[in-house]
């Protein structure tokens, strides 16, 4: 029996990532990730998936209606597998009425599986034109990704994908057993914190900074992945924690060696430790401390290159994503492979509360940083810090 997906991509979600943007989100955002020499990342994250999808021999007769270019044909095509072209016109640049146009097209067309690559906004997109008539995945491609409808990193997409066709195909024709698929919400910025749509459309703030606040903008339904190749949506902190996390930041900012560089990661656990020295946090962006003083406020990947040669060492200081646990690669992707490959792995202090990590299914803090630098010294297991003279060991896997 023939299976059908739906697939497109947005091709600007995630591109302000590397140079300290929140997001893409908005015409003047974009504008402002171009004149900071930003490269697209979402087509190739969506290559990689549809690849790991081409190669699944076991889904049989695969055929994937998808949208025009720039929006997923060419990558399609690329990938081997059949196509069949979603007749929408769409704009250029891309918005998010374009996202939701093809969504409305794929799911008309009958597909199986709406497979989309991009981030929150354009899951909210996607949400608002199908809603839960179609199922959704995601190829993770934006910058902090709130909702639980990504898979870990895109080969996970395409073999969750494949799963769930596979297992499609043993099902009585017609019906669609409801043990296949699970409901799981669709988060975004809240109005006022960094933009909502990342179609590209609309008009948001060019700075990094915003509000760390989320809104529920639905529940989409996804395929069942109960061995953590699903992220589920972020969560908060229990209000309990914060005197233990004001007292970690307090012991933290005393321990900082006047002569290192520190790059303080986005998040509001880590931004404890610059307003424990009195600093202002981006919040949303990566801040570079060095002798108690702020040397770079939500500085792109770029700058972190030239503040590196200043300085004879350099240590990271991260937080960790609330229900996902994702480390590296969300959110803080100024922290590139370029930066990364020279910081040494004992020099990478980790900072979360207790209830955070034993809330995470699996018991896991995820990297993705991509295919070209994998940093298998990221791997294997680490010591978090969760309150003063307290750690916890966690198994990071790259």
């Amino acid at each position: 029996m023939r299976r059908f997906v739906g697939f497109l991509v947005n091709p600007l979600a995630g591109m302000g990532g590397r140079v300290g943007l929140g997001g893409s989100d908005g015409e003047q955002r974009v504008a402002e990730a171009h004149r900071r020499g930003a490269q697209p990342v979402a087509p190739a994250r969506a290559s990689r998936a549809l690849h790991r999808l081409a190669a699944r021999r076991d889904v049989g007769d695969l055929t994937v209606a998808v949208a025009p270019d720039p929006m997923g044909a060419e990558l399609a095509e690329a990938s081997g597998l059949r196509t069949q072209p979603l007749a929408v016109p769409i704009g250029s640049p891309t918005t998010a009425a374009d996202t939701v146009a093809v969504a409305r097209a794929a799911a008309a067309a009958g597909v199986d599986l709406l497979l989309f690559a991009g981030g929150d906004g354009t899951a909210a997109d996607v949400l608002a034109a199908v809603g839960q008539s179609t199922p959704l995945l995601g190829i993770p491609a934006g910058v902090k990704m709130r909702s639980g409808v990504f898979a870990a990193s895109p080969e996970a997409a395409g073999d969750l994908a494949a799963d769930h066709l596979v297992r499609l195909a043993r099902a009585p024709v017609g019906e669609v057993h409801p043990e296949l698929l699970v409901p799981t919400e669709v988060i975004d910025a809240a109005p006022g914190g960094g933009g909502a749509s990342t179609g590209g459309g609309g008009a948001a703030p060019t700075g990094g900074g915003g509000s760390m606040q989320s809104a529920l903008v639905g529940v989409a339904l996804v395929p069942r992945a109960g061995d953590g190749r699903l992220i589920g949506p972020k969560s908060s902190s229990a209000l309990g924690s914060s005197s233990a996390l004001d007292a970690l930041a307090e012991a933290v900012a005393s321990e900082l060696d006047p002569d290192t560089l520190y790059l303080v990661g986005p998040g509001t656990t880590t931004a404890r430790v610059l307003a424990a020295l009195g600093l202002e946090a981006s919040t949303l962006g990566v801040d570079a401390v060095a002798g108690g003083e702020l040397v770079g406020h939500d500085v792109g990947e770029q700058e972190i290159l030239g503040l590196l040669d200043g300085y004879p060492r350099t240590k990271l200081i991260l937080g960790v994503i609330g229900g996902q646990g994702m480390l590296l690669g969300r959110g803080n992707q100024q922290l590139s492979p370029r930066v990364l490959a020279r910081v040494s792995p004992e020099d990478v202090t980790i900072l979360s509360s207790a209830d955070k990590l034993v809330a995470l299914r699996p018991a896991l803090l995820r990297v993705d940083v991509g295919v070209e630098a994998p940093f298998p010294w990221l791997a294997g297991y680490r010591r978090v810090r969760v309150a003063p003279r307290r750690d916890m060991l966690m198994r990071v896997g790259a």
